[in-house]
């Protein structure tokens, strides 16, 4: 790496994010940073100025991307990429230096924190990459340049000089939660929005970081070395509360992957919930196990204001389930899809496809599965042969393409034995096909609100997802039996989602 002259004076730093999209999140709502929301408090806790632009939820271009970077005159450009933004995120950083050649460029996140070899070695316009929790390193990385002290005493750094690779010590991850300071009034709350529930303003929140699992295809575990921190349960809520009283949120998804891993501290966050009415919905993710251990307390998850659950069951067999290390029982996720249901509470699940002994025949018993467990939604989603999980070594034969651009769920790459990638694209649309076509044809077997609720999501599916070709055939060859509710979409072919919603590629 060239070494810089670095300027005395490091003030400004834009948080970007990078323009990638793959029709999957997107289709749901427009989602904030909430990385770059503690890293934005952490850098103005150390005196920095911060740029908090989030390119990927505008659906900025380069042109916007590269006038937002001139106006605001950065000495450090910093972004976060997951495996398939790393190309854009890459990108985005290669032309801050064309911008200005003296501007500081990093990277951080999943990707950079497992692939940082390959990312130094080969993109010159790259100066550092961060691995693991940022809060600490970046201010920590921009108040050593602007005092020019040792880069070898920054926690997390990665950096080159010459031909040398230096990889600094990482620093124990952070404990005390409650006392980040998230910077809550940079990001623009207008464009946030949950697609199900119109009108809405949708907030990421975090209850705790960590997960203790041993999923072999998951970069979770990795990313937070199996543990798990959490933040107290009257902080957690008194969030919520101040989210939605400056900002006007009313839905937060949870980012935690088990927030109900402590039951004591999770009992006590619904009981303040209950208690304080915060006035904002709940969406989250959590165990099928935490959810057969709650079963006494699934009216308190509903009065709580919880309207959807995601549990990952992930495969339509003990044996997959057992490859990819889930540490769950099939008949298991059953009883807690179930649980769910009879909170009348939304249920959702997925189901990773693709792997390289799958068959035509595997993808329709997994579908049957996805039938008998009867979570409101299902999605069914392409192997991503991340190159530092654990799955890799065995997937790494199997791989049709590095571009990673298209390791997102959606997208297949891994090429079984017995089908081409071609043949698992469309068993994958077919999957979602049969399931929805059969959710839909007992759409009045639902409860009121959840019949509402998946009217809009079926809007969302026919109208603006990666799903909708598949969706909308659906829906025509159903036509004799489907609901008025969705013949009238089919029949308008247009959603009614907001203003704010991003037509997918």
């Amino acid at each position: 790496m060239q070494r810089i002259s670095f300027p005395m004076k490091i003030k400004r730093v834009a948080l970007i994010t990078p323009p990638y999209h793959s029709g999957v999140v997107e289709s749901a709502g427009t989602w904030l940073n909430l990385g770059f929301v503690y890293l934005a408090g952490a850098l103005r806790q150390a005196g920095f100025e911060v740029d908090y632009y989030d390119a990927m939820s505008c659906w900025h271009d380069w042109p916007e991307i590269q006038k937002r970077i001139e106006d605001f005159r950065p000495d450090c450009v910093a972004t976060a990429a997951f495996t398939a933004s790393v190309v854009d995120a890459l990108a985005l950083l290669r032309l801050a230096k064309e911008i200005n050649p003296q501007v500081i460029t990093v990277i951080g996140n999943v990707h950079a924190t497992f692939c940082y070899e390959d990312l130094v070695s080969k993109n010159t316009f790259l100066d550092y990459v961060i691995r693991g929790e940022g809060e600490g390193a970046l201010p920590a990385l921009l108040t050593c340049l602007k005092e020019r002290g040792s880069l070898a005493k920054v926690p997390n750094l990665v950096y080159r000089e010459g031909k040398i690779i230096h990889v600094n010590r990482q620093a124990p991850m952070l404990t005390e939660l409650d006392r980040a300071v998230p910077a809550w009034d940079l990001p623009d709350w207008s464009m946030y929005s949950y697609f199900p529930k119109p009108q809405s303003t949708l907030a990421i929140v975090s209850s705790s970081r960590g997960c203790t699992q041993n999923c072999s295809f998951c970069s979770q575990k990795l990313f937070w070395q199996q543990t798990w921190r959490a933040r107290s349960p009257e902080n957690f809520v008194a969030e919520l509360e101040l989210l939605h009283r400056q900002h006007g949120v009313t839905v937060a998804m949870l980012a935690d992957e088990t927030p109900t891993l402590d039951r004591q501290r999770w009992l006590k966050i619904l009981d303040l919930l209950i208690e304080r009415q915060p006035g904002v919905k709940l969406l989250m993710e959590t165990r099928v196990d935490d959810i057969l251990r709650d079963h006494d307390i699934m009216e308190k998850y509903r009065l709580a204001g919880i309207e959807h659950i995601y549990v990952g069951v992930e495969a339509g067999t003990q044996a997959m389930l057992d490859i990819f290390h889930k540490g769950t029982k099939v008949e298991s996720s059953k009883a807690a899809i179930d649980l769910i249901n009879q909170a009348d509470i939304v249920s959702e699940t997925s189901f990773v496809l693709g792997m390289p002994d799958e068959t035509p025949e595997s993808i329709k018993n997994t579908v049957d599965l996805a039938l008998h467990y009867n979570p409101d939604m299902a999605f069914f989603l392409a192997i991503a042969p991340w190159p530092y999980a654990d799955l890799y070594p065995t997937l790494e034969p199997h791989i049709a393409t590095d571009d990673y651009r298209r390791y997102n769920l959606v997208d297949p790459v891994v090429k079984p034995i017995a089908m081409t990638l071609s043949e698992v694209s469309e068993a994958l649309g077919g999957a979602a096909q049969r399931f929805f076509m059969h959710k839909f044809h007992k759409l009045k077997t639902l409860s009121p609100w959840k019949q509402e609720f998946m009217t809009k999501v079926f809007s969302i599916l026919v109208n603006n997802s990666y799903l909708a070709g598949q969706m909308m055939a659906m829906a025509q060859s159903g036509k004799g039996s489907m609901p008025p509710e969705i013949l009238e979409i089919v029949r308008q072919g247009k959603t009614d989602v907001g203003k704010n919603f991003a037509p997918i590629p």
